[in-house]
């Protein structure tokens, strides 16, 4: 019986030699570009093409829609922004899609398993590489772990809302935000099943799921235009008010620390819930982790993220109109914004579709998040930074099975050991590292290898690079403080693990001496290596 394959890194189509990729120093070492060039897709090759336009869309919608939807609009606009959290929207929306954009034509001109982490290899080199490969794996890890939690807390809802009584037993072990939970443990596992079973399981999976959650959210639109109240949105507060919370310095965000006392309501509140809602849009960047598995991956990738991204605002958009549109700011109840809504309209089956769309909408995320963590560590395993048993492909699927239960295994204990839900900014502050320096990187490779062809162009480049750069630092600042202490303590972890590990064995090292061989050193290969049975 053959045995599994293993991912290592094909042929490069740079010798060696090349100081410029390799050297002693790591500091000197690049992804070469032909080593991302394929004559059919321009990926490298090592799983099985699957995706194509329609799919991309699908696993954005997947991604970014969660059950943020039913939840962030009333909540900003109760606490902040008012019936101006329609405008905060927007302008949330645009900053994304400025990025999708920047991550468009990179994705384009590299597609790759990797995503960023590919991005910053080849323009920046191994070491930015690594920083954003540990940046990504802290936010895809947790943002599996918080996700699955919350998944529990509306599950658990969604069956007090069924009148369905829990046995005693188990009450204590269900939508609980610490300790142990069952059903964190349950839909872990299922997703963790689901994307180890392959890339056609878990693709087909997705598409059911996210036409169920897109129907639910289009019955809410529906339902609610039913009963929309112009008088509400003209209910706009006008004058500011100070944010009267008593917070310590470390839930401080860095803005807040520089500029002093924030305000909420009229045009603060407009701007200061912008980063907020922000952060419901981040995820349709694990799109461009699917590249090696896109057909015509240049033009396909582009086209599904942003495709997906711009349905994905024209949606939270509509669902914000609706919600302030059905009660007014100030009778907004921030828990459950969208039922107490429905119920005060007397649309009270409603509250059920809500809540079988924000469990829906969760179990899309948690899915799309395992299988965009599997690809980037697939991606640094093939590279030698990590090491290399983790790039072991199935025989039969094809698809990193092994990677894959590694990573759900550290996620469950995770999600069940630490107070993830505490460390929900955490998931964020990766992503944004990565926003920046895809930003930057556009500018970059436009400057320095403006020859090569790219199935994508940022339109007013550098101008929409630039603006992108200052979105994602706008919501950097944002953060609190404790939570660039504790990027900062896992980033600190993440460079021990570089030095002692990923410099020595990455595929660009220089081989070492026979001499140091001799003594029993393992010695790597640099150059092309073929699928190993």
């Amino acid at each position: 019986m053959a045995g599994p394959v293993v991912a290592t890194r094909p042929a490069i189509g740079t010798p060696v030699t090349d100081p410029l990729h390799t050297g002693s120093s790591s500091l000197t070492r690049r992804l070469p570009q032909s080593g991302l060039s394929g004559p059919r897709t321009g990926a490298r090759h090592r799983l099985p093409q699957v995706y194509g336009t329609a799919d991309l869309v699908v696993l954005c919608l997947g991604v970014v829609i969660g059950a943020g939807i039913f939840t962030i609009a009333g909540r900003q606009a109760a606490t902040s922004a008012g019936p101006g959290v329609v405008l905060s929207f927007m302008i949330a929306g645009i900053a994304s899609l400025l990025a999708a954009m920047c991550w468009a034509e990179l994705s384009s001109t590299m597609p790759s398993s990797g995503g960023a982490y590919t991005f910053a290899y080849t323009i920046f080199g191994e070491v930015w590489a690594w920083v954003i490969g540990w940046a990504l794996l802290l936010e895809m890890q947790l943002a599996a772990a918080v996700v699955a939690r919350v998944w529990s807390l509306h599950a658990a809802q969604t069956l007090a809302d069924l009148g369905i009584n829990v046995p005693p037993p188990l009450a204590g072990m269900i939508g609980q935000p610490t300790g142990f939970d069952l059903f964190t443990l349950i839909i872990l596992v299922l997703m963790v099943g689901v994307v180890a079973g392959g890339t056609r399981l878990g693709l087909r999976a997705l598409w059911v799921m996210v036409m169920a959650k897109m129907l639910a959210i289009g019955t809410v639109i529906v339902v609610g235009a039913m009963n929309f109240e112009e008088s509400h949105l003209a209910a706009i507060p006008v004058d500011p008010l100070p944010v009267t919370t008593e917070t310590g310095i470390a839930e401080k965000s860095l803005f807040a620390l520089l500029i002093g006392d924030m305000h909420t309501f009229g045009w603060y509140g407009i701007a200061a819930s912008a980063p907020a809602i922000a952060f419901a849009y981040m995820g349709f960047d694990i799109v461009t982790t699917a590249g090696e598995e896109t057909a015509d991956a240049p033009r396909t990738i582009p086209r599904g993220m942003i495709r997906g991204l711009a349905i994905a605002t024209i949606v939270y958009i509509a669902v914000a109109v609706v919600m302030v549109g059905m009660a007014r700011y100030d009778q907004i109840i921030p828990e459950a914004p969208l039922q107490s809504a429905f119920r005060a309209v007397g649309e009270d089956y409603m509250v059920l579709v809500v809540d079988v769309g924000a469990v829906l909408g969760l179990t899309t995320v948690i899915l799309v998040v395992l299988v965009g963590q599997t690809r980037v560590l697939f991606a640094m395993a093939r590279d030698g930074l990590v090491p290399r048993r983790l790039a072991t492909l199935s025989r039969r699927r094809r698809s990193p099975a092994r990677l894959t239960w590694l990573i759900g295994v550290v996620t469950i204990v995770v999600s069940q050991v630490a107070p993830v839900l505490a460390l929900e900014q955490l998931v964020v502050i990766g992503t944004l590292f990565a926003f920046v320096l895809v930003a930057v990187g556009v500018i970059v490779m436009r400057r320095s290898r403006p020859d090569l062809p790219r199935g994508f162009r940022v339109p007013m480049s550098p101008l929409t690079p630039l603006l992108s750069l200052a979105a994602s630092l706008w919501l950097l600042v944002n953060l609190q403080l404790l939570t660039w202490i504790y990027f900062a303590l896992w980033m600190g972890v993440g460079l021990v693990v570089y030095l002692l590990y990923g410099r020595s064995h990455s595929g660009l090292a220089p081989a070492p001496s026979p001499r140091t061989s001799g003594r029993g050193r393992h010695r790597r290969h640099v150059g092309p290596v073929p699928y190993k049975d």
